[in-house]
């Protein structure tokens, strides 16, 4: 018996119907116990489940945590998309400009740090202008999936791909590759968006209320902190496009930021108080479980039986939207790069990145950002259900892999 595999099924399950007789579930819970239970029947060791767990990724999340805490507590969040989305005169140019704006901050942020810091941003546009908080987190889930596979530094597999392949100036690379059918894409979540929402695009005029920083303090270091990812962040591009052999972990870099928040703010402990410490757990428990499962071979044996061309561009992209939703992308991308490394084309590889990024658009589990949005979104009120969001994401899935696949096959 694959106790690890039906662990994974029942957590999916629990993650699905978010009930256990009259008992609530939340995302992290089911994930958490799935992972006691491939520990406590032996499945994975103590010592192989901590090792399973990537320190890289949770102290990145830490960082971008404080951060983001930082700028909704002190205001300066809301007082900048006021002044970016004012101009916006109804949901539909609102929600248009939402997937626009966070898909290119995706780009140079890192998608799971715009849906960090982008999660209360989009319910309180929607309280404030009396449309669906479901499609706001719909709009920024999708935009920062789409929006991220056009960088090397969108999402942390992108990074892992551009680095390992020995990929020369992945800039130009992936902005040549996949920047056109990204935006083309992106106009399609917009099109999904308006014919699942259609109640939402009311016709009223959208009156924005101007929004003032409400701890100056605060903001200053909240803003150096946003300064800082974007700096480390673009000497990490130019870094790579040098062919410099070291650049600076992701972790380094969310810690880097994190650290004037945590030494100079007399808020401190409020930050740390606040941090999305469930989320953590999640992807600790994601880890562990994930390993457990590959530790089976079950996967790599159903993969041996197909008698696939592992390195042709569409049967890779449709393996990496199936097996992200099981193993997770990151994972996924470390574990099917070695098959790539020596053999593939450049397009090959870019298949591998908007296949494993673009796997988020199918279902919740499919992609980091989409967990810390639901679960941000859970702590303040708001419940995006498995099924909600599976009804929007995967039809939208299909059509945009059609799209990726009409760039990157021919």
């Amino acid at each position: 018996m694959n106790i690890p595999l039906i662990t994974l099924f029942c957590v999916f399950a629990l993650i699905a119907l978010r009930r256990l007789g009259r008992l609530r579930v939340a995302i992290w819970q089911a994930m958490v116990v799935g992972a006691a239970v491939v520990i406590l029947t032996r499945q994975i060791g103590v010592e192989a489940s901590i090792r399973a767990i990537d320190p890289d990724v949770m102290l990145f999340l830490f960082g971008m945590f404080v951060v983001g805490q930082a700028l909704v507590a002190s205001g300066y969040l809301y007082f900048v998309a006021y002044r970016l989305f004012s101009r916006a005169a109804s949901p539909g140019a609102l929600v248009f400009m939402v997937l626009f704006a966070a898909g290119m901050a995706s780009t140079v942020l890192m998608n799971d740090t715009v849906a960090i810091i982008g999660t209360p941003l989009m319910l309180r546009l929607a309280r404030e202008h009396r449309m669906d908080p479901k499609l706001m987190l719909l709009a920024l889930a999708f935009s920062v999936t789409i929006g991220s596979v056009m960088s090397p530094i969108g999402n942390p597999q992108n990074l892992l791909i551009a680095v390992q392949t020995g990929m020369h100036a992945p800039f130009s690379v992936f902005f040549r590759a996949l920047a056109v059918p990204s935006l083309v894409n992106l106009v399609i979540a917009y099109g999904a968006l308006r014919l699942f929402f259609r109640g939402s695009f009311h016709t009223r005029i959208l009156v924005h209320a101007p929004v003032a920083v409400t701890d100056p303090a605060l903001a200053r270091l909240a803003r150096i902190a946003l300064l800082t990812v974007i700096v480390l962040g673009a000497a990490n591009a130019l870094l790579e496009q040098t062919g410099a052999a070291r650049v600076l972990p992701l972790s380094w870099i969310a810690v880097a930021a994190a650290l004037p928040l945590l030494v100079l703010s007399p808020r401190r402990g409020e930050l740390l108080r606040d941090v999305d410490w469930k989320t953590l757990a999640f992807f600790a428990a994601l880890f562990v479980l994930t390993r457990s499962v590959w530790q089976t071979g079950y996967i790599q044996s159903l993969l041996a039986r197909g008698r696939l061309d592992l390195t042709d561009v569409h049967t890779i992209m449709g393996l990496s939207v199936l097996l992200s939703q099981l193993i997770s992308n990151v994972p996924l991308v470390a574990l099917y790069l070695p098959l790539l490394v020596h053999t593939a084309t450049v397009h090959a590889s870019l298949a591998l990145a908007a296949g494993s990024t673009i796997a988020g658009n199918l279902l919740i589990l499919g992609a980091a950002s989409n967990v810390i949005i639901v679960q941000n979104a859970e702590r303040r009120g708001v419940a995006l259900t498995f099924l909600e969001f599976a009804r929007v994401g995967v039809p939208l899935t299909i059509l945009n892999l059609a799209v990726y696949g009409l760039f990157l096959g021919h």
